[in-house]
């Protein structure tokens, strides 16, 4: 773990975001380390190795592509999914919550540079979508995440970031700051972007943890 760059990312989020330490094949050890260094949010992409990590101490984040057949084994464990994409996965995540009588936090994927390999609703489909998920009573509608463009067109970077404030101050209006709170976008690579353009919630791996194994 480089503990510099994470006193950086720190320093740099302070008093902007809300730091989520993405620790996608990480060991326990890792995850320990970070912790000791004021990390409180992780951040997993998959199901089995949050199983396999989970520990009670720390606040768990679904960050990754939710299968169906998965949502029981997350609910228990996780105290937000950031990455709900479709009214399937919402009446699913609604049906597992109604059985533990649980509330669960979620924002909606955006799929803001409409790439084919990435999964999330489309900006114009957005807010219907949670209009049609605000019905559910197990499900808290808390704002919006995205994985930016994975290009070096920083220019291509700011227009999406920019249009997901858009989106979420026009939730805001919808809703109100109380209900739409987060906006979840900026990894290691493009988190500098993210912040300008409004995002309170950062997901960063690679800067903390160094290259993925």
């Amino acid at each position: 773990m480089d503990k510099k760059k994470l006193a950086k990312v720190q320093k740099d989020i302070e008093n902007k975001a809300t730091l989520v330490a993405v620790s996608k094949t990480r060991t326990k050890e890792e995850i320990e380390e970070a912790y000791n260094c004021g990390c409180r949010i992780f951040g997993e992409n998959r199901v089995q190795e949050l199983k396999d990590k989970y520990d009670s101490r720390y606040e768990w984040h679904l960050i990754g592509h939710l299968q169906r057949n998965k949502v029981k084994d997350v609910v228990p464990l996780v105290s937000m999914i950031e990455s709900l994409d479709s009214l399937r996965l919402a009446q699913e995540i609604e049906k597992e919550c109604s059985k533990i009588n649980k509330i669960m936090p979620v924002l909606v994927e955006v799929n803001i540079s409409r790439e084919e390999n990435k999964t999330g609703i489309y900006f114009e489909e957005c807010l219907s979508f949670v209009k049609n998920c605000m019905k559910f009573e197990h499900l808290d509608i808390q704002g919006l995440m995205c994985v930016g463009p994975l290009t070096d067109d920083e220019e291509h970077i700011h227009e999406c970031f920019e249009k997901m404030r858009v989106l979420f101050q026009r939730l805001q209006t919808e809703y109100g700051k109380d209900k739409i709170k987060y906006l979840s976008m900026g990894m290691s690579q493009d988190y500098p972007i993210a912040l300008e353009h409004g995002s309170n919630l950062v997901r960063i791996g690679s800067l903390i943890f160094g290259k993925r194994k």
